[in-house]
Protein backbone atom coordinates (compact mmCIF):
# COMPACT_ATOMS: atom_id res chain seq x y z
CA UNK A 1 0.00 0.00 0.00
CA UNK A 2 3.09 2.52 0.52
CA UNK A 3 4.06 1.96 -2.48
CA UNK A 4 0.86 2.69 -4.18
CA UNK A 5 0.58 5.70 -2.37
CA UNK A 6 4.11 6.94 -3.05
CA UNK A 7 3.45 5.82 -6.95
CA UNK A 8 -0.26 8.20 -6.59
CA UNK A 9 1.47 10.75 -4.75
CA UNK A 10 2.19 12.75 -8.32
CA UNK A 11 -1.57 12.87 -8.93
CA UNK A 12 -4.55 13.21 -6.89
CA UNK A 13 -4.04 16.00 -4.42
CA UNK A 14 -0.52 15.90 -5.42
CA UNK A 15 1.76 18.84 -7.19
CA UNK A 16 3.72 17.07 -9.66
CA UNK A 17 3.08 15.71 -13.46
CA UNK A 18 1.46 12.05 -13.95
CA UNK A 19 4.28 9.84 -14.78
CA UNK A 20 3.52 6.97 -17.11
CA UNK A 21 5.83 4.32 -18.29
CA UNK A 22 5.44 2.70 -22.09
CA UNK A 23 6.51 -1.10 -22.28
CA UNK A 24 6.54 -1.41 -26.24
CA UNK A 25 9.01 -2.93 -28.29
CA UNK A 26 7.98 -0.63 -31.65
CA UNK A 27 10.05 2.56 -31.39
CA UNK A 28 7.67 4.49 -33.37
CA UNK A 29 4.97 3.78 -31.29
CA UNK A 30 6.78 4.88 -27.79
CA UNK A 31 7.82 8.10 -29.83
CA UNK A 32 3.86 8.90 -30.63
CA UNK A 33 2.92 8.49 -27.34
CA UNK A 34 5.89 10.54 -25.62
CA UNK A 35 4.83 13.04 -28.47
CA UNK A 36 1.50 13.39 -27.28
CA UNK A 37 2.05 12.99 -23.33
CA UNK A 38 4.03 16.61 -24.35
CA UNK A 39 1.44 18.06 -25.85
CA UNK A 40 -1.32 17.43 -23.33
CA UNK A 41 -2.28 20.26 -21.24
CA UNK A 42 -0.84 19.97 -18.25
CA UNK A 43 2.17 17.26 -19.60
CA UNK A 44 2.63 13.76 -18.91
CA UNK A 45 6.13 12.52 -18.44
CA UNK A 46 6.81 9.40 -19.88
CA UNK A 47 9.46 6.97 -19.50
CA UNK A 48 10.58 4.71 -22.34
CA UNK A 49 11.08 1.08 -21.34
CA UNK A 50 11.21 -0.06 -24.78
CA UNK A 51 10.70 -3.67 -24.64
CA UNK A 52 12.45 -4.14 -20.99
CA UNK A 53 9.85 -5.20 -18.52
CA UNK A 54 12.52 -5.16 -15.89
CA UNK A 55 12.09 -1.13 -16.67
CA UNK A 56 9.12 -1.17 -14.75
CA UNK A 57 9.85 -2.77 -11.65
CA UNK A 58 13.12 -0.80 -11.10
CA UNK A 59 14.97 2.64 -11.41
CA UNK A 60 12.44 5.51 -12.38
CA UNK A 61 9.56 2.87 -14.22
CA UNK A 62 9.20 1.86 -10.66
CA UNK A 63 7.56 4.84 -9.62
CA UNK A 64 5.28 5.62 -12.73
CA UNK A 65 1.58 6.65 -11.84
CA UNK A 66 0.86 4.34 -14.99
CA UNK A 67 1.79 1.78 -17.09
CA UNK A 68 0.88 1.94 -20.55
CA UNK A 69 1.70 -2.13 -21.56
CA UNK A 70 1.77 -3.60 -25.22
CA UNK A 71 0.67 -7.19 -24.97
CA UNK A 72 2.87 -8.83 -27.23
CA UNK A 73 6.20 -8.62 -26.33
CA UNK A 74 8.48 -11.46 -27.00
CA UNK A 75 7.94 -14.47 -27.37
CA UNK A 76 5.10 -12.51 -29.57
CA UNK A 77 2.44 -13.44 -27.97
CA UNK A 78 -0.30 -12.16 -25.60
CA UNK A 79 1.58 -11.74 -21.80
CA UNK A 80 -1.73 -12.07 -20.25
CA UNK A 81 0.25 -13.31 -17.30
CA UNK A 82 2.70 -10.33 -16.84
CA UNK A 83 -0.41 -8.12 -16.97
CA UNK A 84 -1.93 -10.16 -14.13
CA UNK A 85 1.67 -9.73 -12.54
CA UNK A 86 1.52 -5.75 -12.70
CA UNK A 87 -2.06 -5.58 -11.60
CA UNK A 88 -1.19 -7.77 -8.54
CA UNK A 89 1.08 -5.58 -7.40
CA UNK A 90 -0.90 -2.52 -7.12
CA UNK A 91 0.20 -0.85 -10.74
CA UNK A 92 -2.24 0.85 -12.94
CA UNK A 93 -2.15 -0.61 -16.15
CA UNK A 94 -3.68 0.83 -19.54
CA UNK A 95 -3.18 -2.42 -22.36
CA UNK A 96 -2.06 -0.29 -25.39
CA UNK A 97 -2.79 -3.39 -28.05
CA UNK A 98 -2.92 -4.11 -31.90
CA UNK A 99 -5.37 -6.94 -30.37
CA UNK A 100 -8.30 -6.02 -32.01
CA UNK A 101 -10.81 -8.74 -30.72
CA UNK A 102 -13.17 -8.64 -28.41
CA UNK A 103 -12.33 -11.55 -26.28
CA UNK A 104 -8.51 -9.98 -25.69
CA UNK A 105 -9.83 -6.89 -24.73
CA UNK A 106 -12.40 -8.59 -22.30
CA UNK A 107 -9.86 -10.60 -20.66
CA UNK A 108 -7.32 -7.53 -20.26
CA UNK A 109 -10.51 -5.86 -18.15
CA UNK A 110 -11.18 -9.30 -16.40
CA UNK A 111 -7.67 -9.70 -15.47
CA UNK A 112 -7.98 -5.86 -13.99
CA UNK A 113 -6.62 -3.62 -16.81
CA UNK A 114 -8.30 0.09 -16.00
CA UNK A 115 -8.47 0.85 -19.77
CA UNK A 116 -7.99 -1.28 -23.19
CA UNK A 117 -6.73 0.75 -26.14
CA UNK A 118 -6.29 -0.23 -29.77
CA UNK A 119 -3.33 1.22 -31.59
CA UNK A 120 -5.87 2.58 -33.80
CA UNK A 121 -6.97 4.85 -30.93
CA UNK A 122 -5.18 7.99 -30.75
CA UNK A 123 -4.28 10.62 -27.83
CA UNK A 124 -7.98 11.57 -28.01
CA UNK A 125 -8.22 8.40 -25.82
CA UNK A 126 -5.07 7.73 -24.92
CA UNK A 127 -4.39 10.71 -22.60
CA UNK A 128 -7.85 10.85 -20.80
CA UNK A 129 -7.28 7.01 -20.20
CA UNK A 130 -3.30 7.69 -18.36
CA UNK A 131 -5.18 10.93 -16.40
CA UNK A 132 -8.04 8.41 -15.30
CA UNK A 133 -5.86 5.51 -14.87
CA UNK A 134 -3.48 8.07 -12.53
CA UNK A 135 -6.73 8.41 -10.28
CA UNK A 136 -7.07 4.99 -10.41
CA UNK A 137 -10.42 4.86 -12.28
CA UNK A 138 -11.13 3.06 -15.54
CA UNK A 139 -11.83 4.60 -18.96
CA UNK A 140 -13.36 2.35 -21.52
CA UNK A 141 -12.58 3.68 -24.96
CA UNK A 142 -14.80 3.23 -28.29
CA UNK A 143 -13.27 -0.14 -28.26
CA UNK A 144 -14.11 -1.67 -25.38
CA UNK A 145 -17.45 -0.02 -24.78
CA UNK A 146 -18.27 -1.92 -28.09
CA UNK A 147 -16.42 -5.32 -26.83
CA UNK A 148 -18.77 -5.18 -23.60
CA UNK A 149 -21.76 -4.66 -25.72
CA UNK A 150 -20.81 -8.06 -27.84
CA UNK A 151 -19.50 -10.20 -25.16
CA UNK A 152 -21.41 -13.33 -25.29
CA UNK A 153 -20.18 -14.64 -21.73
CA UNK A 154 -23.32 -16.31 -20.24
CA UNK A 155 -23.50 -13.87 -17.07
CA UNK A 156 -23.44 -10.63 -19.34
CA UNK A 157 -26.52 -9.86 -21.03
CA UNK A 158 -26.37 -8.88 -24.58
CA UNK A 159 -27.66 -5.32 -25.00
CA UNK A 160 -28.66 -3.67 -28.02
CA UNK A 161 -26.35 -0.25 -28.59
CA UNK A 162 -30.18 1.46 -28.41
CA UNK A 163 -30.04 0.03 -24.80
CA UNK A 164 -26.72 1.03 -23.85
CA UNK A 165 -26.99 4.78 -24.56
CA UNK A 166 -30.21 5.09 -22.94
CA UNK A 167 -28.97 3.18 -19.87
CA UNK A 168 -25.66 5.60 -19.50
CA UNK A 169 -27.92 8.64 -20.27
CA UNK A 170 -30.71 7.63 -17.44
CA UNK A 171 -27.43 7.01 -14.95
CA UNK A 172 -26.37 10.71 -15.20
CA UNK A 173 -29.90 12.18 -15.26
CA UNK A 174 -31.90 13.06 -12.40
CA UNK A 175 -35.35 11.84 -14.18
CA UNK A 176 -36.37 9.55 -17.40
CA UNK A 177 -37.90 12.76 -18.82
CA UNK A 178 -34.68 14.64 -18.82
CA UNK A 179 -32.97 11.21 -20.76
CA UNK A 180 -35.86 11.57 -22.96
CA UNK A 181 -35.21 15.03 -24.14
CA UNK A 182 -31.96 14.39 -24.63
CA UNK A 183 -31.99 11.36 -26.84
CA UNK A 184 -35.48 12.57 -28.71
CA UNK A 185 -37.67 10.25 -27.78
CA UNK A 186 -40.80 9.94 -24.89
CA UNK A 187 -40.55 8.79 -21.60
CA UNK A 188 -42.10 6.05 -22.44
CA UNK A 189 -40.12 4.44 -24.19
CA UNK A 190 -36.74 5.41 -22.00
CA UNK A 191 -39.08 3.53 -19.70
CA UNK A 192 -39.19 0.55 -22.12
CA UNK A 193 -35.43 0.49 -22.93
CA UNK A 194 -34.96 0.35 -19.22
CA UNK A 195 -37.59 -2.61 -18.39
CA UNK A 196 -35.76 -4.55 -21.26
CA UNK A 197 -32.41 -4.31 -19.55
CA UNK A 198 -33.62 -5.05 -16.26
CA UNK A 199 -35.05 -8.36 -17.82
CA UNK A 200 -31.94 -9.50 -19.64
CA UNK A 201 -29.85 -9.06 -16.70
CA UNK A 202 -32.81 -11.09 -14.31
CA UNK A 203 -32.54 -13.69 -17.10
CA UNK A 204 -29.13 -14.50 -16.61
CA UNK A 205 -29.13 -14.74 -12.57
CA UNK A 206 -28.26 -10.51 -12.10
CA UNK A 207 -31.33 -9.05 -11.35
CA UNK A 208 -30.90 -5.71 -10.83
CA UNK A 209 -34.74 -4.30 -9.24
CA UNK A 210 -33.46 -0.73 -8.22
CA UNK A 211 -31.35 2.25 -9.99
CA UNK A 212 -28.67 1.85 -8.14
CA UNK A 213 -28.41 -2.32 -8.59
CA UNK A 214 -28.70 -1.98 -12.00
CA UNK A 215 -25.85 0.77 -11.78
CA UNK A 216 -23.83 -1.62 -9.68
CA UNK A 217 -24.85 -4.16 -12.71
CA UNK A 218 -23.40 -1.62 -15.79
CA UNK A 219 -19.90 -0.85 -13.66
CA UNK A 220 -19.20 -4.35 -13.27
CA UNK A 221 -19.91 -5.18 -16.49
CA UNK A 222 -17.74 -1.63 -18.01
CA UNK A 223 -20.73 -0.13 -19.28
CA UNK A 224 -19.76 3.37 -17.59
CA UNK A 225 -17.05 4.50 -15.05
CA UNK A 226 -17.38 5.72 -11.65
CA UNK A 227 -15.53 8.47 -12.86
CA UNK A 228 -18.65 9.65 -15.55
CA UNK A 229 -21.13 8.49 -12.43
CA UNK A 230 -19.21 10.81 -10.34
CA UNK A 231 -20.37 14.25 -12.23
CA UNK A 232 -23.90 13.96 -11.17
CA UNK A 233 -26.01 12.83 -8.33
CA UNK A 234 -28.03 9.47 -9.03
Amino acid sequence: MAEEAARSGSTAGGDGPIIAVIVDDHAAIAAGVRYWCAQAVPPIELIDAEDRLADVWTGPGAEADVVIFDLELVPRRPDFGELRRLVDNGRRVIVYSQHTDDATAIKCVDLGALAYLTKREGPEHLVPAIRAAARGEAYTAPSLSGAFIADESPDRPRLSQRETEVLRAWFVSSSKDLVAAKLNITAKTVDTYITRVRVKYANVGRAARTKSELVGRALDDGLITLAELNRTDL
